[in-house]
C-alpha cells in the first residue's frame, strides 16, 4: 500500500481500537516516528525524488495503449497479438525491450479494458448515517451578464435524502474537496461510506472491475474525515448503483435553476443554493410519510463526528511568474500582486472560491477566484508605489475602475482627488491621493473617510491633515451613535496641578563662600 493508505490505516486503528504508538508500530511493522507522523497529519511528508531512470517499457506504453484502442474497431481476425505488438515496437520504434515484458503488459491492459460483468439492479435498504452519494452535474448561470457553464457538486445522504448542492466554475480537485467540506459542515457529521463514479479528482486510473488507482490527495481527504469510499462500475451500468444522486441533480436543477438564474458572482448563487436546500427539507420522497428534514433529524445522530479542522481543499501551485504588469496568470485569469514583486517567481494556493499568492514571508495578495477566461482582478493598493512616479497612469487604470465598482474607491476619495487636482495639479494631486490611499493599510476604512471629509470641510488637501484626523477618529472611543470626541480640559486647569516652588540656591552660595574662606 502507499504511504497515504498506511497513514489512513494507522489513524483508523488509533481512533477505533485505541492502540498506543508502540502497539501501532508493532502491528504495522514501522518505526514509532512513522506512527507519530501519521497521527499528526493525514498527508505524509514529501519524499526526495528517486534518481533513477524509467523502465524500458515506460516510454512505449502509450503506443501499446493506442494499438489496443484501435483494435476495438478492427476486424476480429486482424487484431494485434502480443507478439505482433512487440515486433512493431522493435521495428518501428527501435524499442530495446523483451517480448515477455510486452506480453505481460498487453495481457494486463486487455484485462482492464474487458468488461464482461452484467449489471442487475437490486433494491437496497439504507441504514441511517451509513452511506452517501456524490456527483457533479452541469448547469448554466448568467454571471455578470454572461451565460456561463458551471458545475454543481451534490452530496446526498442515502437514508434521509438530505442533499447539499454547491456551484463552482470548475469540477477540478479543489472544487471537489471544497464541496465535501461544505456538505460535512452542513450535516454536522460524516457518513460512514460514500459512493462515487470515476471522477478525476478521486480516481487517477480505472483498473479492472472495481479496482481504482486513487489520487493521493483524495486518500488524504478520506483519511482526514474517516469515511470509506465505494466506486461504481464505469459507464451507464454504474449509474444505477448511485441512482439517488443522479436523479437528485436533475431534480434540484429543474426546481431551483429554472429559469436560468442571474447572479453577480458565485457567492450569491451558492447562498441561493443554501436557501433551496433548506426549502427542500419540507418535501416528501415518493410515498414517505415523513419529510426529508424530519428523516435527517433522526439520521444526524448516526453520523461520524467532524474533525477539529476542515480539510485544506486548496491546490498548491509551486511556481507562478509575475509579469511586468505585476500580475500572475492562474487558470487563464490574471491577479495583481504588489508592484515590487514584478518579474519574480512566487507560489500560490488555488481554492474553489479564492486565490492566494504566496511570497517568502507568507501571503502577499488575496483575490476572489475569477470565472471567465482572460478576466483580471487588480487591487489599486498594489500599484500605489508606481503611481507616485507615474501619476498620469491612474485615471485610465483598470485597478481604479475596479476599485470604484467594488466600492473601495468611494465618493469621498473622488471628491478629495478632484479637489487635490484643482489645487495642486494633476501630478501632485495624484501623489496626494496616493498618500491618502496608503493610510488604508494601517487605519480602518471609516476612519480614513472621516479624515477626508474633515480635510475637505476645512478646504485642505494635505495628506498629513487627513492622516491626523483619521488617527484621531480611529483612537476615539465608540458610542451608540459612533466615535465620541475626547473631553477637552483647559490648559490652565491642567498646569495648576503640576506647579512646583521655585528652587532656592542660598545653600549653594553659603557652601561656596566656606570653600573660598
Amino acid at each position: 500500500m502507499s504511504r497515504v493508505e498506511l497513514y489512513e490505516t494507522i489513524r483508523r486503528d488509533h481512533r477505533d481500537l485505541g492502540l498506543s504508538i508502540r502497539a501501532l508500530a508493532a502491528k504495522h511493522h514501522v518505526h514509532r516516528r512513522v506512527v507519530r507522523q501519521a497521527l499528526a497529519s493525514a498527508i505524509p511528508p514529501a519524499r526526495k525524488a528517486p534518481e533513477r531512470q524509467a523502465p524500458a517499457l515506460g516510454e512505449h506504453k502509450a503506443v501499446i495503449d493506442k494499438i489496443l484502442e484501435e483494435d476495438k474497431t478492427a476486424p476480429p481476425k486482424q487484431r494485434h497479438t502480443a507478439r505482433r505488438i512487440w515486433q512493431r515496437l522493435v521495428d518501428e520504434h527501435q524499442a530495446d525491450v523483451a517480448e515477455s515484458t510486452v506480453r505481460a503488459y498487453v495481457g494486463e491492459r486487455r484485462r482492464e479494458l474487458r468488461n464482461l460483468t452484467k449489471v442487475v439492479t437490486i433494491p437496497q435498504l439504507h441504514e441511517p448515517g451509513a452511506e452517501a452519494e456524490v456527483d457533479f452535474g452541469e448547469c448554466f448561470i448568467e454571471l455578470e451578464g454572461v451565460m456561463t457553464k458551471c458545475f454543481m457538486f451534490a452530496m446526498r445522504l442515502s437514508a434521509s435524502g438530505k442533499a447539499v448542492h454547491r456551484v463552482y466554475a470548475t469540477q477540478a480537485q479543489e472544487a471537489f474537496f471544497d464541496g465535501h467540506n461544505e456538505a460535512f459542515a452542513t450535516y454536522g457529521g460524516v457518513p460512514r461510506r460514500i459512493r462515487y463514479d470515476n471522477l478525476k479528482p478521486a480516481v487517477a486510473r480505472v483498473l479492472e472491475g472495481r479496482n481504482r488507482e486513487e489520487s493521493e490527495r483524495f486518500i488524504a481527504l478520506r483519511s482526514h474525515y474517516g469515511f470509506d469510499s465505494f466506486f461504481c462500475i464505469p459507464g451507464v451500468e454504474g449509474a444505477h448503483e448511485k441512482g439517488g444522486i443522479e436523479g437528485e441533480i436533475g431534480r434540484f436543477r429543474r426546481n431551483h435553476l429554472v429559469p436560468v438564474p442571474e447572479h453577480a458572482n458565485l457567492a450569491t448563487l451558492n447562498e441561493a443554493c443554501r436557501e433551496g436546500d433548506r426549502a427542500d427539507d419540507a418535501r416528501h420522497i415518493a410515498t414517505r410519510r415523513t419529510s426529508v428534514g424530519e428523516d435527517f433529524a433522526t439520521e444526524a445522530g448516526f453520523l461520524l463526528a467532524l474533525p477539529a479542522e476542515a480539510f485544506d481543499a486548496a491546490r498548491y501551485l509551486p511556481k507562478v511568474r509575475v509579469d511586468q504588469k505585476a500580475r500572475v496568470c492562474i487558470r487563464q485569469c490574471y491577479y495583481s500582486v504588489p508592484a515590487a514583486l514584478a518579474g519574480r517567481s512566487l507560489s500560490a494556493r488555488l481554492g474553489a472560491s479564492f486565490v492566494e499568492v504566496l511570497g517568502p514571508r507568507g501571503v502577499v495578495a488575496s483575490h476572489p477566484r475569477l470565472v471567465h477566461r482572460g478576466s483580471q482582478h487588480l487591487v489599486l493598493d498594489h500599484y500605489l508605489p508606481v503611481l507616485f512616479h507615474k501619476p498620469g497612469a491612474l485615471l485610465g487604470s483598470v485597478a481604479l475602475a475596479q476599485a470604484r465598482a467594488e466600492g473601495a474607491f468611494s465618493a469621498e476619495h473622488d471628491a478629495f482627488f478632484a479637489a487635490a487636482r484643482r489645487r495642486l495639479g494633476d501630478g501632485d494631486g495624484t501623489r496626494a491621493l496616493c498618500e491618502v490611499l496608503l493610510l488604508h493599510r494601517h487605519l480602518p476604512d471609516e476612519a480614513v473617510r472621516s479624515g477626508i471629509a474633515a480635510a475637505l470641510a476645512l478646504g485642505s488637501v494635505e495628506a498629513r491633515f487627513v492622516a491626523l484626523e483619521a488617527r484621531r477618529t480611529a483612537d476615539a472611543p465608540c458610542g451608540p451613535a459612533g466615535p465620541v470626541a475626547p473631553e477637552l480640559t483647559p490648559i490652565e486647569g491642567r498646569r495648576a496641578g503640576h506647579e512646583r516652588p521655585v528652587p532656592v540656591l542660598s545653600d549653594y552660595d553659603e557652601l561656596l563662600s566656606e570653600v573660598a574662606g
